[in-house]
């Protein structure tokens, strides 16, 4: 059956780009090999799915190439996408720093994609498996065949959503990068990102047993000349190591930086300085308390004591020399962590690396050396933030290719 476009993968990206091709008066068929539609989207925000942000801007975004995703981000914005919820009816609030969410529930956003490719006249293939992708005979436009366990389907523009290796128990595969070495195009060698970060053993033997214990911080990774990432957020001590949206957002920048460095933890962040750190404790110098039990007032107890015995710091404050309490203020606004590594794709949230943007073209999605060729959403070397910013980036890449395929 021919079709002038075949979408494989019919998550966040895949059917924003069926809906918005169809509704050009394109023929579109959506191939999905998963029995549920959009898993990721249902699981997402805890069943709420936090479907965009607010904030949204290329900063906000990690790939060699940190200018690519400007002109899809730019052509179809949050609010553009926020409008579509709302002429759906779906009721939705700002939890924090600009995330989106659904009041009910995220198959209200599955439930809002699907309706779109259908009134635009979309076909499924769904639950089909693919054997094979290849050029149609003759010149080099001539468009693709699609080889699937329904029977083969022939297309003009073929578009690749298929994500990337984060959550592989609802189907993540790298299927989508294997097309891209099929056809020559690069791909940036996949991490798992927005994952918890693992600690070495010596670590988990002191602080493993607080796991649980959560405390506000800024967590900041040196991650390439000059450049530091810092996000002040929450953090949680695990029983193998760290995570917390704080340690989720640095550990993108981690892996980008090679995975082998420090990461730091600004354990008072709410005191904007240094200075202001040494100005609390000298209240308390001429007192009886150790650092263990000053520390509450901003950590929950048992880390606080934790922490002050990892250092020595157990006689009081008024006992100890002036430059004991400056290693304090030191430590406390630069607590460096050198984690072991990550706990994988199976935790991630998202993947970084994926098919690289030279092949691409920026306004559209297309390979630029095969024609009708797309690839969009996370298969792509664009990674963002957490808190609404991959699905952003799902949909304004998705509905360049849509707008062009």
């Amino acid at each position: 059956m021919d079709f002038d476009v075949v979408v494989v993968g019919a998550g966040a990206a895949g059917m924003m780009c069926a809906a918005v091709a169809g509704q050009r008066g394109r023929r579109v068929l959506l191939v999905e090999n998963a029995e549920r539609l959009a898993e990721k989207i249902r699981i997402s925000g805890g069943g709420r799915c936090n479907f965009t942000n607010l904030h949204c801007r290329p900063e906000a975004f990690l790939s060699r190439n940190p200018h690519f995703c400007r002109s899809a981000l730019a052509r179809y914005t949050a609010r553009d996408f926020i409008a579509l919820v709302e002429k759906h009816g779906i009721a939705f609030h700002e939890k924090t720093l600009g995330q989106l969410f659904c009041d009910d529930s995220s198959a209200q956003i599955i439930a809002m994609l699907k309706a779109e490719c259908d009134s635009a006249g979309v076909q499924w293939a769904m639950p089909v498996a693919i054997a094979g992708i290849a050029r149609r005979p003759g010149n080099a436009n001539a468009g693709f065949d699609v080889a699937t366990s329904q029977g083969t389907y022939s297309c003009a523009s073929l578009v690749i959503a298929t994500g990337g290796l984060a959550i592989p128990k609802i189907g993540a595969t790298p299927f989508g990068y294997r097309i891209a070495e099929q056809f020559g195009i690069a791909v940036v060698p996949p991490k798992a990102a927005l994952v918890p970060l693992a600690a070495p053993p010596e670590w988990l033997e002191r602080y493993g047993p607080l796991s649980g214990a959560s405390f506000d911080t800024t967590a900041s990774c040196d991650w390439a000349a000059r450049k530091t990432a810092r996000f002040r957020e929450a953090a949680l001590i695990t029983h193998r190591g760290l995570s917390g949206p704080a340690i989720l957002q640095v550990s993108s920048y981690w892996q980008m930086a090679g995975g082998k460095g420090d990461i730091e933890l600004d354990l008072l962040p709410a005191m904007a300085r240094d200075s202001d750190t040494a100005e609390w404790l000298a209240q308390y110098r001429h007192g009886q308390q150790p650092l263990g039990k000053l520390l509450v007032e901003f950590l929950p107890q048992r880390f606080a004591q934790a922490f002050a015995d990892a250092h020595g710091w157990v006689r009081p404050l008024n006992e100890l020399s002036n430059a004991v309490v400056a290693e304090m203020v030191d430590a406390l606004r630069h607590w460096r962590i050198r984690p072991s590594g990550t706990l994988g794709y199976e935790k991630a949230e998202v993947t970084l690396g994926g098919v690289d943007t030279d092949a691409l073209s920026q306004q559209t999605m297309a390979a630029r050396a095969v024609p009708g060729l797309y690839f969009i959403g996370e298969v792509v070397d664009v990674t963002g933030w957490l808190g609404g910013y991959n699905f952003q980036w799902a949909w304004s890449s998705g509905h360049s290719a849509g707008l062009s395929v």
